[in-house]
């Protein structure tokens, strides 16, 4: 099942591309390395609460659904254990 809507989370990765085209900015301006790095990490961390936000909803969507049907059931478990692996 594919029906999740994602747009939800656009703000978020607009947020981290706009943090992003400031780092390019910063570092054509020459900035200080430190100011840089917490553009860095803020971008990062926009990212990373973007993928939190749509791993949450496919738990809730697209795993929640394959309840019922043990066969689907075990290949989304299967599924969240490979995304698991990957976030981490």
């Amino acid at each position: 099942m594919h029906n999740s809507n994602h747009a939800a989370t656009l703000p978020r990765l607009n947020r981290a591309i706009g943090q992003l085209e400031g780092v390019r900015r910063m570092i054509e301006a020459g900035r200080y390395c430190p100011e840089i790095l917490t553009q860095l990490r803020a971008a990062r961390t926009a990212v990373k609460n973007a993928e939190t936000e749509i791993f949450k909803r496919h738990l809730e969507s697209c795993v929640a659904s394959s309840f019922g049907n043990p066969k689907e059931t075990d290949k989304k478990i299967s599924e969240v254990k490979k995304i698991i692996d990957f976030m981490g």
